[in-house]
């Protein structure tokens, strides 16, 4: 009895052996128990729901952005600095993107490493626009020759070379014209870099405390 338990133990050793072995692409990926557990679902920024395949007639105003990885309202993200106290205007408004002009950046003047940090966050996020000189001629204008048949601003004039840093921070975080919110992209420290780094490229001084402004978390 012991050496049939041998022989098919053996038996089904080599034939394990043998298709683990087998040449060619393997068709089948196998099974998973509780897939949606073993694997995360991959959320990406902007992206859209999935609609329901079982529905007709799903318009364009249907589908809507589910995900943007912005903070819950109020809360602060452990280690980051306060978040950027001035809400959204209501649409056709100004009231708050005027007040944000009395916001002041809350980093003190940065560092060797913190520059070449930031340098690299514009060259990422907003290069691609602005251009890398900050010229309003990044490579979705290319001089006339991109996708944008108009150039973005000039960081370097007016009416950005005279805008205070809470203003700048109020058109990143929420967008501003064709510009889109980063609030997403850039923690709020990181916008603040951002910002402090363009400043320095425009010859202007950072402050360091953040001014009292008006609650404008209330409707208007």
């Amino acid at each position: 009895m012991r050496s049939k338990q041998i022989v098919t133990l053996g038996l089904v050793t080599v034939l394990m052996a043998a298709v683990s072995c087998s040449e060619g692409p393997r068709r089948n990926p196998g099974s998973v128990y509780m897939p949606d557990m073993a694997y995360s679902r991959a959320y990406e920024t902007y992206a859209q729901r999935d609609t329901n395949k079982f529905t007709t007639n799903v318009s364009d105003a249907d589908i809507k952005i589910y995900y943007d990885a912005t903070p819950v309202a109020g809360t602060v993200k452990r280690g980051e600095i306060t978040h950027f106290p001035i809400t959204k205007d209501s649409v056709g408004s100004t009231t708050n993107y005027e007040a944000s002009k009395a916001v002041t950046n809350p980093l003190p003047e940065m560092n060797e490493k913190e520059v070449l940090e930031a340098g690299r966050l514009y060259q990422v996020n907003c290069g691609i626009c602005h251009g890398s000189k900050m010229d309003g001629n990044g490579p979705l204008y290319n001089g006339g020759n991109g996708p944008f048949p108009i150039a973005p601003r000039n960081l370097l004039i007016d009416p950005v070379l005279s805008m205070p840093a809470g203003q700048m921070m109020y058109s990143v975080t929420y967008g501003k014209n064709m510009m889109g919110s980063y609030a997403s992209q850039l923690s709020t420290k990181q916008r603040w870099m951002i910002i402090q780094y363009i400043q320095k490229a425009q010859g202007k001084n950072q402050p360091v405390a953040t001014a009292a402004v008006a609650d404008t978390t209330k409707k208007q």
